[in-house]
């Protein structure tokens, strides 16, 4: 007797899940794991957060009522739980696979291809959580789809005075006058006189790593006897600029120098010609996510090759990306693609946060219900259609994160 979907054990979701468990790695996602989770009532997030923490209740005198407070610089948020998902197809000649008795080497190919691919788009779906994490604490906000054609933006008020850029002259990069430690220093002691917590973590990348690691005053401080056994390039060390981390964030005083080197890609289709040597702004079948300065990668699928131009400008609402020179080689619409590979904590940031504040974490990821069960977190489902025959696999996730204490952030641009 024929088998149909629900009599294949590989396709059933609590196997499909255990697929990604057992084959697939997943990938290092730093921001997602730090803070702890909560379902929301509904997909409307709402939260408060404040500045400062150190209130002290007031005197009253016997027998009177008592003052009413409020939380110091409260202030109220809302936005839309943003909402993703993609599906993949299984035609019938790789189900055949599946269902084959006796065909050991097919079987496990095609369970093993089903643990690859679910895991692939899983990932994915981890990768644009983490996303969201990286947008809040890097940039303090971020805008995306809603609707078909709407997009929202949330903003989560980190005050002015936690995002500073360095002048020309005091960048870690190639200014004259750098001086990183007093940078450093000065964000430490603001983040404490705001809101009364210790630094716990400094993040960046490898690249700012390397500017830490070859400072000159930095270095004159690692000589002296604390550290005078030269560990900054031996021990747990950082890959590719070969600097341990663990001795300048002691040396800094601050428990966790996280370097997070984690990429994620965006690719979309062009849905019209590129003209070889001629066409600067790129119609893409969504512009979203692409980010002015990034490196756009032309891919011709049929020929295998590609070529690569800087970012100039972005428009969402027309599906453009605009490079600043025209590549030299022409692109088809709905074959050839564009991508784009962008680290979730760029070059030229060094961030410092206080993870908890008053014993309690400043941040929280708040999962939406959707779809007709009202589910929350992540979803793997597939269904069955016919002509052609075939299954889809699906992933869908929503929520957002929040952020409590917006003045436990700083955010120093150093390059």
């Amino acid at each position: 007797m024929p088998r149909g979907i629900a009599d294949i054990p590989e396709l059933r979701i609590e196997t499909m899940v255990a697929f990604v468990t057992r084959w697939m790695s997943p990938p290092e996602l730093y921001f997602s794991n730090l803070f702890p989770t909560s379902n929301a009532p509904s997909s409307s997030i709402k939260w408060e957060s404040q500045e400062g923490t150190r209130g002290m209740t007031p005197f009253k005198p016997a027998g009177a009522p008592s003052p009413l407070t409020a939380p110091i610089g409260i202030a109220q948020h809302s936005a839309e739980a943003a909402f993703w998902g993609e599906k993949m197809f299984f035609d019938e000649e790789f189900l055949n696979n599946l269902r084959k008795e006796g065909t050991i080497s097919q079987y496990l190919a095609a369970a093993q291809r089903i643990a690859r691919e679910l895991g692939g788009i899983t990932n994915r779906s981890r990768r644009r959580k983490e996303w969201l994490y990286a947008k809040m604490i890097v940039d303090g906000g971020f805008d995306y789809q809603i609707k078909q054609g709407n997009r929202a933006y949330v903003t989560y008020g980190i005050p002015s005075d936690h995002t500073v850029t360095l002048g020309v002259d005091e960048k870690w990069s190639t200014g004259a006058n750098a001086n990183i430690l007093a940078n450093i220093t000065t964000g430490k002691r603001l983040l404490s006189r705001k809101c009364g917590a210790r630094v716990t973590h400094a993040i960046c990348n490898s690249q700012v790593l390397q500017y830490l690691g070859e400072d000159a005053t930095l270095r004159t401080l690692l000589s002296k006897s604390t550290f005078g056994d030269g560990s900054l390039f031996s021990g747990a060390k950082n890959y590719p600029v070969g600097i341990n981390p663990a001795v300048i964030s002691s040396l800094l005083d601050i428990p966790n120098l996280v370097i997070i080197d984690t990429m994620y890609e965006v690719r979309a289709y062009l849905t019209a010609a590129v003209t070889g040597s001629s066409t600067t702004a790129v119609s893409v079948e969504d512009a979203s996510d692409f980010e002015v300065g990034g490196t756009l990668k032309f891919v011709d699928v049929s020929e295998g090759t590609y070529e690569e131009e800087t970012i100039s400008a972005v428009d969402e609402q027309a599906g453009t990306v605009t490079v600043s020179s025209a590549p030299t080689a022409s692109f088809k619409p709905n074959e050839d693609y564009v991508s784009m590979v962008r680290p979730y904590v760029p070059d030229d940031k060094f961030i410092m946060m206080c993870a908890n504040v008053d014993g309690k974490p400043i941040a929280e990821y708040w999962q939406a219900p959707f779809g007709l069960d009202r589910h929350y977190g992540e979803k793997p489902d597939r269904w069955e259609i016919k002509d052609p025959d075939g299954i889809y696999i699906r992933i869908e996730d929503k929520g957002l994160p929040v952020l409590y204490q917006r003045d436990a952030l700083y955010i120093l641009d150093v390059a």
